[in-house]
């Protein structure tokens, strides 16, 4: 099943960040859901009040912060994604060479 996100949706599958914190251990129902995803898809944009597209700042595969309430989950076969809007991206993650 594929999902094509609308105007300036985005569709995102979010990374598991590897947290140590002195040897503790801390339950999955206590944890809080990461807010770091992998971008699965974009819509094509917004208008702005003349008509004009506005092109997306985020693409397939960026690797982007959003909030920590932002979006919607879903669950397609078995997996879940998260649909948000651009306004919820904070930043777009890049890696350092």
């Amino acid at each position: 099943m594929k999902i094509k996100p609308l105007h300036d949706h985005i569709l995102v599958e979010r990374i598991e960040v590897e947290e140590k914190k002195g040897g503790i251990i801390i339950p999955d129902t206590a944890k809080e859901k990461p807010q770091q995803g992998k971008v699965i898809a974009v819509g094509d944009g917004r208008r702005d009040e003349k008509g004009n597209k506005i092109p997306m700042a985020v693409k397939k595969g960026d690797l982007i912060l959003f909030g920590k309430y932002a979006g919607n989950e879903i669950k397609i076969v078995d997996k879940e994604y998260l649909i948000i809007r651009e306004d919820d991206v904070l930043g777009i993650i890049e890696k350092e060479t």
